[in-house]
């Protein structure tokens, strides 16, 4: 049997911070979410000013970045190099960039998704909240 580290609430609460705090020293308004390695939702937070729609852009591509174990950046350049099929792969809605996973230790314990600013922002904001782990 093998074993994994795991996000625990304390762990979502820090990268929450750190993400929300990066993202207000920018004057950033978008939403931050958090879900584990197998996509589930921890943590969503949706800051003022931001559109309506971000609300459910920023799981998907968390879900994305969570169950791929890499940024959802890759699916979005997969597609735009011409790999239109790739759109037709199951379980996979937020393919933009912004989804970032969580790495520890080699295993993808989960992913942070942002939206809200342009996405090379966006994905800013998921890095400054996984550094607040001082992984």
């Amino acid at each position: 049997m093998q074993t994994k580290p795991v996000l625990c609430l304390e762990d979502v609460k820090k990268i929450a911070a750190g993400a929300e705090s990066f993202a207000l020293a920018h004057h950033w308004p978008v939403v931050i979410a958090i879900v584990d390695a197998g996509g589930h939702l921890l943590w969503l937070q949706r800051l003022d000013g931001v559109a309506p729609i971000s609300a459910h852009i920023a799981p998907a591509k968390a879900n994305t970045a969570a169950l791929g174990c890499r940024e959802s950046k890759t699916y979005e350049e997969t597609i735009n190099n011409g790999r239109y099929s790739f759109l037709s792969v199951p379980m996979l809605e937020g393919m933009l960039e912004g989804g970032v996973p969580i790495m520890v230790d080699g295993h993808c314990v989960g992913a942070v998704g942002v939206s809200g600013v342009k996405s090379a922002e966006d994905a800013q904001i998921a890095k400054a909240g996984i550094a607040a782990l001082g992984l």
